[in-house]
């Protein structure tokens, strides 16, 4: 497989067997009709990709997500954008990033033209019943395919995968320093025998980051489009671990330092991430929408949101392309495979641990008070797409989108 990026035409078949037009029409289709968060997508792209497709190998898939998790940003959405890179470069990996963020990008800027202007979306909570249950059901059977592909019987994977999914679990959070111990350690046990090779280091792979200036006082739109891309900008650059990860910070800037959306609204902004197909970092469209399209119009509001859009992946797309020469070439290294497994074992048992994390918070009250039309939901979801193996994940969620609209009036009266 060559290195170097292949010819414009994305009309012609590459050595991998596929053209890109395929590939950036996956994406296109994973961006309109993947429900279940980071968790479900890289799931999918794995079955579809790996397994079924074979246009990318298990040790390029790997590579990607050990990218995916080292680097700052959206996970699903790297992961996507070092797949469209690997037999296509630059253009491949733009492509397929664009189109696996644009669908959901367009599906929030309804959203929150429609929130705008109607006043919130008192029918979400409802919906979010449902479909909440049904996706904690899809991302638990992706994160145990995930596992019992990449882990196998290795001992010393399986100590790290549950030694994450553990901290996961207990912190309720990702950190990129247990990755890279855990990439430390298995490339320490592995090559302990023999010298490492001198040439590359785990640091010949890491890029420079980028530095964002201070918000500065809001003002006139242009300053308020101006604070906008500078935070968003610092969320897709300094938020590490999955997209769920950028919440907590999300909730701090626009709630708590800038006052642009009261609790409630962030909640609905979350809900919007969560019953959206897509990686769930889009909901920064739908904030963005809402805190410069409030008492204005749609152009205003499609500006903000935009602004916030891009400001947010932008980063995430020069972690992915940047680095991604350098996994190519030193990707088959000894060295450099161990270090990729070590960081990959820790990942997946950081996705099952917020499979839990997840699971608890969707299925107990605060209570701790099992709900169980919604342990229904789960384990008929489970079921279903475990009997019905060519079953489409969006027919579950549309399922249970109407069994909460249906189910949440005697729930919650």
């Amino acid at each position: 497989m060559s290195e170097e990026s292949p010819p414009a035409s994305t009309s012609t078949v590459s050595k991998a067997g596929y053209r890109l037009s395929d590939l950036v029409g996956y994406a296109l289709k994973l961006g309109t009709i993947g429900f279940g968060g980071p968790v479900a997508l890289v799931g999918y792209m794995h079955r579809d990709l790996v397994e079924q497709r074979k246009w990318i190998s298990e040790a390029e898939y790997k590579e990607g997500l050990t990218l995916a998790q080292l680097m700052p940003g959206p996970l699903a959405a790297q992961l996507a954008i070092y797949l469209g890179f690997v037999h296509y470069g630059v253009l491949g990996a733009t492509l397929v990033g664009v189109a696996f963020v644009l669908p959901s990008f367009l599906m929030v800027l309804a959203l929150g033209w429609a929130y705008v202007e109607y006043g919130g979306i008192s029918w979400m909570q409802a919906v979010f019943y449902g479909v909440g249950a049904a996706v904690i059901g899809i991302i638990t059977l992706s994160a145990y395919k995930l596992t019992q592909k990449t882990i196998g019987k290795n001992g010393l994977l399986w100590a790290i995968y549950l030694a994450s999914a553990a901290v996961t679990i207990i912190t309720e959070s990702e950190s990129i320093w247990l990755f890279l111990g855990a990439g430390v350690i298995v490339w320490t046990v592995r090559t302990w025998p023999r010298k490492a090779a001198p040439t590359t280091t785990v640091a010949s792979i890491a890029p420079p980051l980028l530095i964002a200036a201070a918000p500065g006082a809001k003002a006139s739109l242009n300053e308020l489009l101006t604070q906008i891309a500078i935070f968003f900008t610092k969320a897709g650059a300094f938020v590490f671990g999955s997209g769920l990860a950028i919440v907590p910070f999300l909730y701090g800037g626009v709630v708590k330092e800038y006052g642009w959306l009261n609790d409630q609204e962030f909640l609905d902004a979350v809900a919007v991430a969560m019953i959206t197909p897509g990686p769930v970092v889009i909901t920064v469209g739908f904030i963005g929408y809402i805190v410069t399209g409030r008492g204005t119009d749609f152009w205003t509001g499609l500006t903000g949101a935009s602004v916030a859009a891009l400001a947010t992946f932008l980063p995430c797309y020069l972690f992915t392309i940047i680095p991604a020469p350098y996994f190519k070439k030193h990707g088959k290294r000894p060295g450099i495979i161990a270090f990729v497994d070590g960081v990959t074992a820790a990942a997946v048992g950081a996705i099952a641990g917020a499979c839990v994390v997840l699971g608890r918070r969707t299925i107990f009250t605060d209570s701790w008070n099992p709900d169980y039309p919604k342990i229904a939901i789960l384990l008929i979801t489970v079921g279903l797409l475990l009997r019905f193996k060519k079953l489409s994940e969006p027919i579950i969620v549309i399922g249970a989108a109407v069994a909460g609209l249906l189910l949440f009036p005697f729930v919650h009266p």
